[in-house]
């Protein structure tokens, strides 16, 4: 796992928890590389039912399963226009995420959970801005 070292999980007004940056991030640049954990489509039946639904990411090329993402990478908060995407590896059972623009220090990380960056569809909850 690497997660680059500017890193840290902060509190988010009106969102929880996200990732934050204390320097200053070139674009495209891999801020995080880190194993998942991968389950079955009957194990995400299951967590659809609990919290975890909120955590979790569609895997595996039918995505009929899901992964536990480890680091930060359940973290990062949804945003349309995001300023990071991520990237799922089948063959090795990792992600990352990588910058799509220069980010700020103290700026929040973000991903668009739809998966393409700057796609605009809805997600299964209600974006507080």
């Amino acid at each position: 796992m690497q997660i680059l070292s500017s890193l840290r999980i902060a509190e988010i007004p009106n969102k929880g928890r996200g990732v934050v940056t204390l320097k200053k991030i070139a674009k495209d640049t891999v801020v995080e590389h880190s194993p998942v954990i991968v389950m079955d489509a009957a194990a995400r039946q299951l967590l659809d039912q609990t919290t975890l639904h909120d955590y979790i990411f569609v895997w595996g090329n039918n995505e009929d399963e899901c992964c536990m993402a480890q680091g930060y990478v359940s973290i990062y908060n949804h945003a349309v226009g995001s300023n990071c995407e991520y990237f799922m590896n089948f063959d090795d059972n990792t992600m990352q995420i990588k910058t799509v623009r220069d980010i700020a220090a103290g700026e929040e990380l973000t991903i668009n959970y739809n998966g393409d960056w700057d796609n605009e569809e809805d997600v299964w909850f209600a974006v507080k801005e």
